[in-house]
């Protein structure tokens, strides 16, 4: 079985510390380790520091540091003169030399390779995103993207097709066509088959010679489907992968349709990958107020205390689009947006904003909680679940059509493009709470976001003020995801005036008025990650299985019953039914009265 290379290269920091008291003889000591006789990775740190009554300090770096010399004394000491000779020693190169470093192994390089790099995803968001990043210089020194699909293209035609897409961001635009043209410089194009190991050791080939020798580390990033996942893995694997660094694959959801899909996909992928390997991409958890979630929980003591079945009533995971399937329905049509939308997105935010406070921030220490959530969540019942179809509306003199009008898809299809649906914690934090999901396409917005609505106040003095109705009066808080980020909590509050008058205000965090900075795309954040090695914003494969074991029963208990859904206009807010299922657990929909300020 061939395995992608793996080579870890940890951090190596080698350290003199040397302290002498020249009045105080007895105090003399001096501790050192030794070099190893090896070349060590670029990143290694070679550190020397000597304190003597001068407190000089020489430090000594691989990128050329000057050391300081430190004043001889009369009558030097065998450990002195060490030290001295030590001292001596005033370019990176001789500290390389005495150290037994080869300087070009030192650095390293970074290959990233886009494969599926004419379409769509490629052109319109990781190109953008890795130009983003090197704009901000954020990416190695040495890097180079190569992009790889089966199209035939020369490398000025793909920097030509890359070029478009590229824009720098609204408040840094300083020598932005020079950086355009400095990034173009390093992107080049080979064209291959997906399944052929020929065409991907030409890659390989390729690479090296822009890799110069160095310690090479290869990201291929697959923005293919996921039918040839497999062959493209097993041809890089075999062909493509590093021989002295690390390498490193991003999948691109969906992973799989069901659990035995799934399951089947992770151990395909794992004849070739390790699961360190393996950087299963959920672009949502890179969005800037989905990473805010855990700071905004943690970090701010009026929250935690709060976030429990005590205090909160229900949870709600809002996704709208306005608009249908845009020609992608063919697509579409093989999964349906409960598979598209709620088994990832959602549930890996409901996964983030139930877990408990986790042992650090280290990436397994989240995904270990995330995966206790999950595995504490009753699998998905038919009753609790509403689907929908959109059909044909007229609105304005504009006719929207239904979503079996795209060519794409067959005229009788079932496949759901709007859910709601009921999910319950039985654990001790969340026992009872009901979170529910909504999410569906040609809605009437376009919308992302998270809301918290808490209990009623007991034995409230002001319910009078409020009528009947008390879900006017409840508190709410609100995290609208995209677009217009922002954070606000719905409070209570009396009216300026002689008279007892209560209102609903919003405490607003609007991002666009509070930072002037740019939010940097999802797909950066990611990319950046994988880069470094940072995996606690990837998916891991048991929480995948755990994903999916919620809903695969009931997606086939769907499909084999035949389902009909409920139709729904074209831009309205979606079928009735799914107000009957909120209803069923005294939840009101919080998007329904949206106000200008939210």
């Amino acid at each position: 079985m061939s395995t992608f290379s793996s080579m870890h290269s940890p951090s190596y920091s080698h350290s003199f510390i040397c302290s002498s008291s020249i009045n105080e003889k007895k105090n003399q000591r001096f501790v050192f380790s030794s070099f190893p006789r090896f070349s060590v990775p670029a990143n290694a740190k070679v550190f020397l520091q000597c304190q003597a009554n001068s407190h000089q300090n020489a430090v000594l770096m691989q990128d050329g540091a000057v050391a300081t010399k430190v004043s001889s004394v009369e009558k030097e000491t065998p450990i002195e003169k060490l030290k001295s000779e030590l001292l001596s020693v005033t370019s990176s190169n001789e500290w390389d030399e005495k150290a037994g470093f080869d300087i070009n192994e030192n650095e390293s390089t970074v290959s990233i390779t886009v494969v599926g790099a004419s379409g769509d995803l490629a052109k319109k968001k990781i190109f953008p995103a890795l130009f983003a990043l090197y704009y901000e210089g954020c990416l190695p020194k040495h890097f180079t993207v190569y992009g790889y699909a089966r199209s035939k293209m020369t490398d000025a035609e793909l920097r030509n097709m890359v070029s478009k897409t590229l824009t720098c961001r609204i408040d840094k635009r300083e020598n932005c066509g020079e950086k355009m043209e400095e990034f173009l410089k390093r992107c080049f194009y080979h064209s291959g088959q997906y399944d052929s190991e020929e065409n991907f050791a030409q890659l390989d080939k390729k690479l090296k010679e822009h890799e110069g020798g160095k310690v090479s580390n290869r990201l291929f990033y697959l923005s293919i489907p996921p039918n040839i996942f497999i062959d493209a893995v097993k041809c890089a694997s075999s062909s493509a992968s590093s021989g002295n660094g690390w390498t490193r694959v991003i999948v691109e959801k969906p992973f799989g349709r069901d659990s035995d899909s799934s399951a089947a996909l992770t151990k395909a992928l794992k004849q070739y990958l390790t699961e360190d390997q393996i950087f299963r991409i959920d672009h949502y958890l890179g969005k800037e107020l989905v990473e805010n979630l855990s700071v905004l929980r943690f970090s701010n003591l009026i929250f935690e205390p709060l976030w429990s079945r005590q205090y909160i009533r229900n949870v709600q995971l809002i996704f709208s689009e306005d608009f249908g399937t845009e020609g992608r329905g063919g697509y579409f049509d093989h999964y349906g947006i409960i598979r598209d939308i709620m088994q990832n997105h959602l549930l890996q935010i409901l996964a983030l904003f139930a877990m408990e406070t986790p042992v650090s921030l280290d990436a397994e220490d989240i995904r270990n909680e995330k995966v206790k959530v999950l595995r504490s969540m009753r699998p998905l019942q038919l009753e609790d679940v509403v689907i929908g179809q959109y059909k044909s509306h007229s609105k304005g003199g504009v006719t929207y059509p239904a979503y079996t009008d795209d060519k794409t898809v067959p005229k009788d299809s079932l496949t759901p493009t709007f859910a709601a649906t009921a999910l319950f914690i039985d654990n001790a934090r969340w026992d009872g709470v009901p979170f529910l999901m909504k999410a569906g396409k040609a809605l009437h917005n376009k919308r992302a976001e998270i809301r918290v609505q808490f209990r009623h106040v007991p034995g409230n003095l002001y319910n009078r003020n409020f009528g009947t109705d008390l879900d006017q009066a409840t508190n709410e808080l609100v995290i609208r995801v995209q677009p217009d980020e922002a954070i606000y909590l719905k409070i209570n509050n009396k009216v300026p005036g002689l008279g007892m008058r209560l209102d609903c205000s919003n405490l607003n965090l609007h991002y666009a008025a509070r930072y002037s900075k740019e939010i940097p795309d999802a797909y950066e954040r990611l990319l950046l990650d994988a880069i470094e090695g940072e995996r606690r914003l990837f998916i891991r494969s048991d929480e995948l299985d755990a994903a999916w074991s919620l809903f695969t029963p009931v997606l086939a208990e769907l499909e084999e019953k035949k389902i009909m859904p409920e139709y729904y206009p074209y831009g309205s807010r979606g079928p009735v039914g799914a107000h009957y299922l909120a209803a069923r657990y005294n939840v009101r929909w919080g998007d329904l009265g949206l106000d200008q300020s939210a």
